[in-house]
């Protein structure tokens, strides 16, 4: 990383600890920036790197201000077992842009880069490990990925396009109606005035049911380039349980090096545990599921 690479935008302080965070900015792949928020064991020394991210995109710095405040607990949870870690923000989810879009394609014109789309969400993800590998304290051989909801679907569609960056993942309740080419149920209605599909209110719960609506040949031929182990999480009374599941049977399938584990929890995002009003609200769901979390981890980083 050079000079200007290893100066952070700014350093965040974090209530109750002596690891503040630094927020960079790293260059994406059409010349913009995405922000994250990193934070390290050690001052010195070489750590694993784990990447955390939640849901859809944009807020962009101001949400990893606030996120540092609210959602400190499973950073300081993988600083105590020797990984940096960062939560990074990403822009907003694009409609079926994935499915429709293909792989990125990049080219040049006049000295410049040519791209045949624009880049998704997930390829922020890329642009900000690609960064973080050249930071001093960050070991570049073993970067690893936390996700949930949305950002468990982005850690499939990153390791499916991009294998090689990636030693290991966790996808929690991924929201992978995308990657399977799912054909949505009756509750799915389009938004008259965009045009776009509202998901909200569709219930997958059972894997048969399913299974029985994705497009299995394609979901597997991308499931086929994934070359790292990931943990998938499920939760029981999450309407999208089927999905998590399949995701996790195909993998298993593919011959991939899969782990499932499920919890019984009414929090979506149970292993990012939040502090309010200075209040952390943790319960020994929270606490076995991310022991399992960082067991994973140090099993594969």
């Amino acid at each position: 990383m050079d000079a200007q690479h290893q100066t952070p935008l700014f350093v965040q302080d974090i209530a109750g600890s002596g690891r503040p965070a630094s927020i960079y900015l790293a260059p994406t792949l059409d010349g913009l920036y995405a922000p994250y928020a990193l934070r390290t064991p050690a001052d010195e020394g070489t750590f694993p790197f784990v990447f955390l991210a939640y849901g859809n995109g944009g807020g962009g710095v101001e949400w990893l201000r606030s996120r540092l405040r609210t959602h400190g607990y499973i950073m300081d949870r993988l600083l105590d077992a020797g990984y940096a870690c960062a939560w990074g923000r990403y822009r907003s989810e694009v409609e079926l842009g994935y499915h429709r879009g293909g792989p990125l394609v990049i080219d040049r014109r006049q000295g410049m880069d040519l791209l045949n789309r624009s880049p998704l969400e997930f390829e922020d993800e890329v642009s900000i490990l690609r960064h973080v590998a050249q930071h001093p304290h960050v070991d570049p051989d073993r970067l690893g990925h936390v996700g949930v909801s949305h950002a468990g679907e982005m850690l499939f569609k990153l390791a499916s396009q991009y294998p090689g960056i990636l030693r290991a993942g966790v996808a929690a309740e991924p929201a992978n109606h995308e990657f399977l080419d799912l054909t949505p149920d009756h509750s799915v209605a389009v938004n008259p005035e965009t045009n776009l599909r509202n998901i909200e209110k569709m219930r997958m719960h059972e894997a048969e049911f399913v299974r029985a609506r994705i497009n299995v040949p394609l979901a597997l031929e991308r499931i086929s380039s994934i070359d790292l182990p990931m943990l998938v999480m499920g939760r029981e009374s999450d309407d999208l349980q089927g999905i998590f599941r399949v995701s996790y049977d195909l993998l298993l399938e593919a011959g991939k090096a899969a782990t499932w584990v499920s919890f019984d929890h009414p929090l979506h995002g149970y292993i990012f545990p939040e502090t309010n009003e200075g209040r952390l609200e943790l319960d020994d769901v929270q606490r076995e599921a991310i022991g399992g979390v960082i067991d994973f981890l140090n099993r594969h980083l």
